[in-house]
Protein backbone atom coordinates (compact mmCIF):
# COMPACT_ATOMS: atom_id res chain seq x y z
CA UNK A 1 0.00 0.00 0.00
CA UNK A 2 2.49 2.23 0.93
CA UNK A 3 4.55 1.60 -2.30
CA UNK A 4 1.32 2.56 -4.89
CA UNK A 5 0.62 5.88 -2.35
CA UNK A 6 4.55 6.93 -3.50
CA UNK A 7 4.07 5.68 -6.69
CA UNK A 8 0.63 7.62 -6.94
CA UNK A 9 2.65 10.96 -5.68
CA UNK A 10 5.23 10.68 -7.80
CA UNK A 11 3.50 10.52 -10.65
CA UNK A 12 1.19 13.28 -9.19
CA UNK A 13 4.01 15.85 -8.33
CA UNK A 14 5.32 14.86 -11.82
CA UNK A 15 2.34 15.55 -13.24
CA UNK A 16 2.40 18.64 -11.70
CA UNK A 17 5.51 19.60 -12.90
CA UNK A 18 5.38 18.92 -16.16
CA UNK A 19 1.76 21.54 -16.49
CA UNK A 20 3.99 23.91 -14.86
CA UNK A 21 7.10 23.89 -17.62
CA UNK A 22 9.22 20.97 -16.00
CA UNK A 23 9.93 17.68 -15.92
CA UNK A 24 11.63 14.58 -13.63
CA UNK A 25 14.02 12.32 -14.80
CA UNK A 26 16.16 10.19 -12.87
CA UNK A 27 14.74 12.04 -9.60
CA UNK A 28 16.13 15.70 -11.21
CA UNK A 29 14.10 18.35 -12.44
CA UNK A 30 14.83 19.51 -15.52
CA UNK A 31 13.05 22.79 -17.50
CA UNK A 32 11.48 22.14 -20.53
CA UNK A 33 12.74 24.37 -23.52
CA UNK A 34 11.10 27.90 -23.72
CA UNK A 35 8.23 27.60 -27.26
CA UNK A 36 9.92 29.62 -29.65
CA UNK A 37 8.62 32.77 -30.59
CA UNK A 38 6.42 33.37 -33.93
CA UNK A 39 7.76 34.88 -36.51
CA UNK A 40 6.69 38.80 -36.94
CA UNK A 41 4.26 39.70 -39.43
CA UNK A 42 5.95 42.91 -41.43
CA UNK A 43 4.14 45.38 -44.00
CA UNK A 44 7.01 45.03 -46.25
CA UNK A 45 7.13 42.72 -48.89
CA UNK A 46 10.94 41.49 -48.30
CA UNK A 47 12.48 40.99 -45.44
CA UNK A 48 16.11 39.25 -44.54
CA UNK A 49 17.48 39.19 -40.82
CA UNK A 50 21.18 37.41 -39.92
CA UNK A 51 23.50 37.40 -37.18
CA UNK A 52 26.30 39.45 -38.22
CA UNK A 53 28.83 37.48 -36.61
CA UNK A 54 28.40 34.00 -38.71
CA UNK A 55 25.65 34.96 -41.12
CA UNK A 56 23.15 33.09 -39.86
CA UNK A 57 19.81 33.41 -41.15
CA UNK A 58 17.41 34.51 -38.59
CA UNK A 59 14.30 35.60 -40.48
CA UNK A 60 13.51 35.34 -44.02
CA UNK A 61 10.36 36.84 -46.50
CA UNK A 62 10.77 36.66 -50.20
CA UNK A 63 14.48 36.91 -49.37
CA UNK A 64 15.93 35.82 -52.33
CA UNK A 65 13.03 37.84 -54.96
CA UNK A 66 14.66 40.46 -56.75
CA UNK A 67 13.29 43.96 -55.81
CA UNK A 68 14.36 47.82 -57.03
CA UNK A 69 16.41 49.12 -53.71
CA UNK A 70 16.12 52.70 -54.61
CA UNK A 71 18.70 54.79 -52.07
CA UNK A 72 20.08 51.86 -50.37
CA UNK A 73 22.23 51.14 -53.91
CA UNK A 74 24.23 53.74 -52.16
CA UNK A 75 26.01 51.45 -49.69
CA UNK A 76 27.09 49.49 -52.80
CA UNK A 77 28.76 52.90 -53.79
CA UNK A 78 30.41 53.86 -50.52
CA UNK A 79 32.37 50.73 -50.45
CA UNK A 80 33.57 50.27 -54.05
CA UNK A 81 34.88 53.92 -52.71
CA UNK A 82 36.19 53.00 -49.77
CA UNK A 83 37.78 49.51 -51.02
CA UNK A 84 40.52 51.85 -53.65
CA UNK A 85 43.59 51.27 -53.21
CA UNK A 86 45.71 54.20 -51.27
CA UNK A 87 42.54 56.32 -50.95
CA UNK A 88 42.91 59.53 -49.35
CA UNK A 89 39.74 60.93 -47.21
CA UNK A 90 40.87 63.84 -47.37
CA UNK A 91 41.56 64.23 -51.21
CA UNK A 92 39.40 67.16 -52.58
CA UNK A 93 36.74 67.12 -55.60
CA UNK A 94 35.40 70.13 -57.36
CA UNK A 95 31.95 70.31 -57.71
CA UNK A 96 30.68 70.26 -61.27
CA UNK A 97 27.41 71.69 -62.57
CA UNK A 98 26.38 68.37 -63.95
CA UNK A 99 25.76 67.06 -60.42
CA UNK A 100 23.37 69.66 -59.88
CA UNK A 101 21.64 69.09 -63.16
CA UNK A 102 21.52 65.85 -62.71
CA UNK A 103 19.82 66.36 -58.94
CA UNK A 104 17.02 68.58 -60.66
CA UNK A 105 16.31 66.68 -63.58
CA UNK A 106 15.70 63.65 -61.61
CA UNK A 107 14.00 65.48 -58.43
CA UNK A 108 16.32 63.27 -57.01
CA UNK A 109 17.42 63.53 -52.81
CA UNK A 110 20.02 66.18 -52.60
CA UNK A 111 23.30 66.78 -50.41
CA UNK A 112 23.05 70.39 -51.78
CA UNK A 113 26.52 70.60 -52.96
CA UNK A 114 27.64 73.93 -54.27
CA UNK A 115 29.34 74.03 -57.96
CA UNK A 116 32.49 75.28 -57.78
CA UNK A 117 33.04 73.97 -54.07
CA UNK A 118 35.87 71.81 -53.25
CA UNK A 119 34.64 68.84 -50.97
CA UNK A 120 36.91 65.67 -49.48
CA UNK A 121 35.85 62.18 -50.59
CA UNK A 122 35.23 62.14 -46.97
CA UNK A 123 32.48 64.70 -46.83
CA UNK A 124 31.08 62.77 -49.69
CA UNK A 125 30.72 59.70 -48.27
CA UNK A 126 29.01 61.30 -45.24
CA UNK A 127 26.80 63.36 -47.72
CA UNK A 128 26.00 59.95 -49.73
CA UNK A 129 24.66 58.55 -46.52
CA UNK A 130 23.46 60.75 -44.16
CA UNK A 131 20.94 63.18 -46.60
CA UNK A 132 21.38 60.38 -49.19
CA UNK A 133 22.54 62.58 -51.51
CA UNK A 134 22.72 61.64 -55.08
CA UNK A 135 24.66 64.76 -56.11
CA UNK A 136 27.24 63.51 -53.84
CA UNK A 137 27.21 59.60 -55.43
CA UNK A 138 27.32 61.20 -58.88
CA UNK A 139 30.42 63.04 -57.59
CA UNK A 140 32.01 60.05 -56.34
CA UNK A 141 31.17 57.77 -59.46
CA UNK A 142 32.86 60.50 -61.50
CA UNK A 143 36.07 60.68 -59.06
CA UNK A 144 36.75 56.77 -59.14
CA UNK A 145 35.73 55.28 -62.34
CA UNK A 146 37.56 55.37 -65.09
CA UNK A 147 37.99 56.99 -68.41
CA UNK A 148 38.21 60.47 -70.81
CA UNK A 149 34.91 61.22 -70.61
CA UNK A 150 32.20 61.76 -67.15
CA UNK A 151 29.82 59.06 -68.98
CA UNK A 152 32.88 56.79 -69.24
CA UNK A 153 33.89 56.99 -65.66
CA UNK A 154 30.49 56.55 -64.54
CA UNK A 155 29.90 53.38 -66.43
CA UNK A 156 33.51 52.23 -65.10
CA UNK A 157 32.35 52.81 -61.48
CA UNK A 158 28.77 51.11 -62.21
CA UNK A 159 31.27 48.20 -63.54
CA UNK A 160 33.10 47.86 -60.47
CA UNK A 161 29.80 47.73 -58.12
CA UNK A 162 28.67 44.88 -59.92
CA UNK A 163 32.52 43.41 -59.90
CA UNK A 164 31.70 43.56 -55.89
CA UNK A 165 28.67 42.17 -56.19
CA UNK A 166 30.12 38.88 -57.66
CA UNK A 167 33.36 38.86 -55.68
CA UNK A 168 30.75 38.54 -52.67
CA UNK A 169 28.94 35.44 -54.73
CA UNK A 170 25.45 37.63 -55.03
CA UNK A 171 23.39 35.97 -57.93
CA UNK A 172 20.62 38.20 -57.31
CA UNK A 173 21.92 42.08 -57.71
CA UNK A 174 22.63 44.02 -60.75
CA UNK A 175 23.64 47.64 -60.38
CA UNK A 176 22.68 50.19 -63.01
CA UNK A 177 23.10 53.47 -61.36
CA UNK A 178 25.38 54.90 -58.59
CA UNK A 179 22.72 55.74 -56.48
CA UNK A 180 19.72 53.76 -57.19
CA UNK A 181 18.15 55.66 -59.57
CA UNK A 182 18.29 53.12 -61.80
CA UNK A 183 17.14 52.21 -66.02
CA UNK A 184 15.13 49.00 -64.93
CA UNK A 185 17.59 46.59 -64.05
CA UNK A 186 18.97 48.33 -60.81
CA UNK A 187 17.86 45.74 -58.50
CA UNK A 188 18.83 42.99 -55.90
CA UNK A 189 17.35 41.25 -52.94
CA UNK A 190 17.00 41.65 -49.07
CA UNK A 191 19.33 38.36 -48.69
CA UNK A 192 22.03 40.13 -50.92
CA UNK A 193 21.61 43.66 -49.46
CA UNK A 194 22.11 42.26 -46.11
CA UNK A 195 25.10 40.74 -47.18
CA UNK A 196 26.34 43.97 -48.96
CA UNK A 197 25.98 45.98 -45.89
CA UNK A 198 27.55 43.23 -43.74
CA UNK A 199 30.27 43.27 -45.75
CA UNK A 200 30.88 47.08 -45.98
CA UNK A 201 30.42 47.18 -42.41
CA UNK A 202 33.83 45.34 -42.12
CA UNK A 203 35.18 49.48 -42.95
CA UNK A 204 35.91 51.42 -39.39
CA UNK A 205 35.29 54.12 -41.62
CA UNK A 206 31.77 53.21 -43.16
CA UNK A 207 30.74 52.24 -39.31
CA UNK A 208 31.70 55.67 -38.40
CA UNK A 209 29.63 57.18 -41.18
CA UNK A 210 26.47 55.44 -40.72
CA UNK A 211 25.93 55.56 -37.20
CA UNK A 212 26.83 59.36 -37.35
CA UNK A 213 23.37 61.32 -37.06
CA UNK A 214 24.54 64.95 -37.49
CA UNK A 215 26.90 65.75 -39.57
CA UNK A 216 28.49 69.32 -40.79
CA UNK A 217 30.87 69.81 -43.57
CA UNK A 218 33.09 72.89 -44.14
CA UNK A 219 33.71 73.26 -47.67
CA UNK A 220 36.25 75.37 -49.47
CA UNK A 221 34.71 77.52 -52.16
CA UNK A 222 36.56 78.86 -55.47
CA UNK A 223 37.32 81.83 -53.95
CA UNK A 224 39.08 79.72 -51.21
CA UNK A 225 37.26 80.93 -48.38
CA UNK A 226 35.46 78.26 -46.02
CA UNK A 227 31.81 77.24 -46.29
CA UNK A 228 29.84 75.99 -43.62
CA UNK A 229 27.58 73.51 -45.28
CA UNK A 230 23.80 73.32 -43.29
CA UNK A 231 24.11 70.06 -41.11
CA UNK A 232 23.15 67.13 -43.15
CA UNK A 233 21.07 64.70 -40.77
CA UNK A 234 20.96 60.41 -41.39
CA UNK A 235 17.68 59.40 -43.20
CA UNK A 236 18.10 56.23 -40.86
CA UNK A 237 15.48 57.27 -38.03
CA UNK A 238 16.00 54.03 -36.12
CA UNK A 239 19.18 55.77 -34.57
CA UNK A 240 17.05 57.92 -32.53
CA UNK A 241 14.39 55.76 -31.78
CA UNK A 242 16.21 52.09 -31.65
CA UNK A 243 18.82 51.31 -28.92
CA UNK A 244 22.03 49.53 -29.92
CA UNK A 245 21.63 50.92 -34.01
CA UNK A 246 24.67 51.28 -35.53
CA UNK A 247 23.30 52.23 -39.19
CA UNK A 248 22.74 51.18 -42.16
CA UNK A 249 20.93 53.09 -44.89
CA UNK A 250 17.78 54.01 -45.97
CA UNK A 251 16.23 53.92 -49.57
CA UNK A 252 12.64 55.07 -51.13
CA UNK A 253 10.98 55.32 -54.92
CA UNK A 254 8.49 54.95 -57.11
CA UNK A 255 8.97 50.98 -57.71
CA UNK A 256 10.99 50.15 -54.76
CA UNK A 257 8.56 51.89 -52.17
CA UNK A 258 10.42 52.43 -49.18
CA UNK A 259 13.26 50.18 -47.90
CA UNK A 260 15.94 50.27 -44.88
CA UNK A 261 18.90 47.82 -44.36
CA UNK A 262 19.86 48.14 -40.65
CA UNK A 263 22.11 46.77 -37.88
CA UNK A 264 21.84 46.82 -33.93
CA UNK A 265 24.10 45.30 -31.32
CA UNK A 266 23.32 44.68 -28.05
CA UNK A 267 25.52 43.09 -25.72
CA UNK A 268 27.90 42.02 -27.82
CA UNK A 269 26.23 40.57 -30.65
CA UNK A 270 24.89 42.26 -34.28
CA UNK A 271 22.07 41.77 -35.95
CA UNK A 272 22.00 43.05 -39.36
CA UNK A 273 18.79 42.83 -41.81
CA UNK A 274 16.85 44.57 -45.04
CA UNK A 275 13.08 45.30 -45.37
CA UNK A 276 12.46 46.26 -48.91
CA UNK A 277 8.95 47.27 -50.33
CA UNK A 278 7.32 48.85 -46.93
CA UNK A 279 4.24 51.13 -47.30
CA UNK A 280 5.62 54.31 -45.79
CA UNK A 281 8.80 55.29 -44.24
CA UNK A 282 7.50 54.96 -40.55
CA UNK A 283 6.41 51.61 -41.25
CA UNK A 284 9.59 50.24 -42.87
CA UNK A 285 11.28 51.33 -39.56
CA UNK A 286 8.45 49.74 -37.46
CA UNK A 287 9.02 46.78 -39.58
CA UNK A 288 12.60 46.80 -38.79
CA UNK A 289 12.35 47.21 -34.67
CA UNK A 290 9.89 44.16 -35.27
CA UNK A 291 13.32 41.76 -37.25
CA UNK A 292 15.60 43.14 -34.73
CA UNK A 293 13.66 42.10 -32.07
CA UNK A 294 12.91 39.20 -33.30
CA UNK A 295 16.95 38.84 -34.43
CA UNK A 296 17.88 39.25 -30.89
CA UNK A 297 15.50 36.75 -29.23
CA UNK A 298 16.99 34.19 -31.50
CA UNK A 299 20.77 34.75 -30.82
Amino acid sequence: MKIDIQGFRIRRAAGVAVTTGAVIASGVLYAAPAQAAAAPTIVAKGGYVMNNANGKSLYTKAADTRRSTGSTTKIMTAKVVLAQKNLNLDTKVTIQKAYSDYIVKNNASSARLIVGDKVTVRQLLYGLMLPSGCDAAYALADKFGTGSTRAARVKSFIGKMNSEAKKLGLKNTNFDSFDGIGNGKNYSTPRDLTKIASSAMKSSTFRSIVKTKKYTAKTKTKTGSTRTMAPWTNTNTLLSSYSGTIGVKTGSGPEAKYCLVFAATRNGKTVIGTVLASSSATQREKDAKKLLGYGFGKI
